[in-house]
Order: C-alpha cells, then sequence, then structure tokens
C-alpha cells in the first residue's frame, strides 16, 4: 500500500485518535476522588441537617415546657389570691385541690425542662460536630474541584480533516485493518513482538509504502524506537 512518507504520520495520527474514540480514557483519578467527596459530602449533609432539626425540635419542646409552666404559676398564684378572699368551705376545697395540681404539674414540669436542657446540650454538641466535619468536606470539596480544573484540557481531534489529507485506497484499507506504530520491535496494534525475520522484512519496505503486520494485518506506521 502507497503512501508518501509525508502523509504516514497524518494515518497513524487519524488511527491514534479513532483508539481514543472508540475506548475513552478512564476518569482521571482527579474527578474520581472529587465524584467521591461530593458523595460523602452530601452524606453529611444530610447527617447535619437531621441533627439541626433534632435540636430545633428539642428547642420547641424547651419552649413548650416554659410557656406550660408560666401559665400553671399563673393559675396557681390565682388560685392562691382567691384563696385569700374566699369564704365558701366548697369553694376553698375546689381551689385548693387546684392549686395542689398546679403546683404539682410545675415540680414535673421543672423536671422534664432539666432533662430536656441536658439533652439540648448533648444534640448540640452532635451538630457542631456535624457541622464541623461538614465545613471539612467542603474544604476537600473545593480543593479537589481545583485540582480538576487544573487539568490539561483535552482537545478533540478533527478526524474529518485527516482522512481528507488520505488517499482512497488507503483510507478503505486502514478502515478494513486499521493502523499503527511500528517501532521496529512491536506493532502497537496486537502489542507483539515481531520475530526477527519478520521485523527485518518489515523494515525492508519502501519507506514511501505501509507494511502491514505479519501477526495482525494493520498498516504499519514505522517510527524511531525511544
Amino acid at each position: 500500500m502507497n503512501l508518501s512518507p509525508e502523509l504516514q504520520p497524518v494515518l497513524l495520527e487519524l488511527a491514534t485518535a479513532d483508539r481514543r474514540n472508540a475506548h475513552p480514557a478512564a476518569v482521571a483519578p482527579e474527578q474520581k476522588e472529587l465524584d467521591a467527596l461530593l458523595g460523602e459530602r452530601e452524606r453529611l449533609a444530610s447527617a447535619a441537617a437531621a441533627a439541626q432539626m433534632a435540636v430545633d425540635d428539642m428547642e420547641l419542646e424547651i419552649l413548650r415546657i416554659q410557656e406550660d409552666e408560666r401559665k400553671l404559676k399563673k393559675r396557681e398564684l390565682d388560685d392562691k389570691r382567691q384563696l385569700s378572699a374566699e369564704t365558701d368551705p366548697d369553694r376553698r376545697r375546689d381551689l385548693e385541690h387546684d392549686r395542689y395540681a398546679a403546683k404539682s404539674r410545675i415540680a414535673d414540669l421543672l423536671y422534664e425542662l432539666k432533662e430536656a436542657h441536658n439533652e439540648i446540650a448533648a444534640l448540640r454538641n452532635n451538630r457542631d460536630n456535624h457541622g464541623a466535619r461538614l465545613d471539612e468536606a467542603d474544604r476537600k470539596v473545593a480543593a479537589a474541584r481545583r485540582a480538576v480544573e487544573a487539568l490539561p484540557e483535552k482537545k478533540a481531534v478533527d478526524t474529518d480533516s485527516l482522512r481528507a489529507q488520505l488517499p482512497a485506497d488507503v483510507l478503505a484499507v486502514y478502515e478494513d485493518v486499521g493502523a499503527a506504530s511500528f517501532n521496529g520491535r512491536t506493532c502497537n496494534s496486537c502489542f507483539l513482538q515481531l520475530p526477527a525475520a519478520e521485523r527485518a522484512e518489515v523494515m525492508a519496505v519502501p519507506a514511501d509504502e505501509l507494511p502491514t503486520c505479519p501477526n495482525c494485518g494493520a498498516l504499519l506506521v514505522r517510527v524511531e524506537a525511544a
């Protein structure tokens, strides 16, 4: 297959681009790290939100207890005032009973309030711990995002332009068998090192012709060994 030495690098570039398009490179480690951190941050954000909600609920419970205590204290004080002026025995008995019930309930509420304050202290500590972990996750995500943004941009190769530079007969064979570089030892299509005799045959083909790999049949573009 005839192809001038000037166009052989074009064929090799086309083959390389087609292989890259057919088998995209694996996701960069930096992107994998960012994806993992984003997933972890989402989990931490959910836990932090739940911790904050628990604090909010307990704060509302404390406000409810305090409001109930305030109302009962007012009720107990009203009963006391009425008792100072009440002379009817039945009415006094009812007021004494109501005052006792109010004072008893106030005592219960004070115990509940003490327990609620102890619990909210633990809940706030848990919320703060989750917040600190979320802040740290945000810092890690920001650093990982900068690392991804710093990755070199992969430029798309215009394969149509490359094809337009190559003869139709070469393209027809290329589309059938492919092409790869040959460094004097190894075919980079099948990645096999050729025996000495076959290597010699490939290298003996004139410079303006494309040899083929004896193993896989790919067109070979000879390059200098690194």
